[in-house]
């Protein structure tokens, strides 16, 4: 699942008026279940009421929820999902964690993704368990991509390595094992890219060389999520690649590696005959950076014949310059800065 990057006034926007929206429509848990039951169309203050539930609240919600019909229940949780996806204020982690075992398949993919950057250690086991053992092999791919998730804080030293170890063996696993779909061992594969472990640049090697195009594809994605340079020949070539998906990846994997030997390739994609080819090639620019880097994008912004990809232009312009700035998020007090008249009162 591709997550929509914000701006960081597009972050500070989202944070006001979701902040006050929660604020300013408390119902109490009760209140929001009944909606939810009902067959009323699904109220979105009610859904941000979802966050942060107290112990009590959360066993009335997990009490309540069998009884909401299953494709409401999938639509209530995509609506959390995506929320979540731009906010940074919200903790709906309870919700989904409980809907990892309901019934529905769509259910527990929803929470998945609406898991997508949890730090909550205790979910590693539950999501393990969905990606070997799940009846659904979409769900069991979407555990398995969930998971990359962990190997990259490990990676990043956010949460303590010791427990990605258990994740990799189990990635591992699932790629060495020939019972195991294609799928899952794709996003296993991809999860993988980030690890240190002595096996995955071989698994990585094995899956691109094996011929498949699409565990070559997913190949090319965990080259880009090691961020190893060695890559950098097979990713250049695959900017060629005749398939759209291919080349996506490959501008994917450019922007990860941070190379600047790719902007030359980057700049011809960014004429590529297919906008999502030429908008993946403009936010792999903008994460490479640098004065040609920035050159590339610039003559887009003031090209006419660019006009479908201006807007995504300037976005990676302002990132790269919000990258390259020394401004510490540390020292902004949003609390204080968003009550003190940070945005003008209606």
């Amino acid at each position: 699942m591709q997550r929509k990057r914000l701006g960081i006034g597009q972050r500070s926007l989202i944070f006001f008026f979701e902040r006050n929206m929660i604020n300013e429509n408390k119902y109490t848990i009760e209140d929001v279940m009944n909606s939810l039951r009902s067959d009323r169309p699904i109220s979105i203050p009610m859904l941000f009421q979802l966050s942060d539930l107290s112990p009590d609240e959360l066993d009335h919600f997990c009490t309540e929820w069998s009884g909401i019909e299953e494709e409401r229940r999938r639509v209530i949780i995509r609506h959390l999902a995506d929320i979540s996806e731009e906010n940074f204020q919200v903790d709906f982690s309870e919700v989904f964690s409980h809907c990892l075992a309901d019934e529905a398949p769509s259910v527990r993919m929803a929470s998945l993704d609406g898991l997508w950057d949890t730090d909550r250690l205790a979910l590693i086991d539950p999501i393990i368990r969905l990606m070997e053992s799940d009846a659904d092999t979409e769900v069991r791919s979407l555990a398995a991509a969930t998971l990359g998730h962990y190997v990259l804080m490990g990676e990043w030293q956010q949460i303590p390595y010791e427990n990605i170890s258990p994740i990799v063996e189990r990635l591992i696993g699932q790629i060495d094992s020939e019972e195991t779909p294609q799928s899952v061992k794709r996003a296993a594969l991809e999860s993988l890219g980030a690890a240190s472990h002595l096996r995955v640049s071989s698994l990585i090697e094995q899956a691109y060389d094996e011929g498949d195009p699409d565990m070559q594809i997913s190949a090319v994605f965990a080259m880009g999520r090691s961020a190893d340079a060695r890559w950098l020949p097979i990713i250049i070539d695959e900017m060629l690649n005749p398939t759209m998906e291919m080349r996506i990846e490959a501008a994917r994997a450019a922007g990860e590696i941070g190379s600047s030997d790719f902007i030359p390739n980057l700049a011809e994609l960014v004429w590529d005959e297919e906008l999502e080819v030429r908008l993946m090639a403009i936010a792999a620019l903008g994460q490479i950076g640098g004065d040609l880097a920035e050159q590339v994008l610039q003559d887009l912004v003031i090209d006419p014949e660019a006009s479908d990809v201006h807007n995504a232009a300037i976005e990676a312009i302002e990132e790269m310059g919000w990258l390259d700035s020394d401004i510490d998020l540390s020292l902004f007090d949003w609390e204080n800065d968003l009550d003190n008249d940070a945005f003008p009162s209606a």
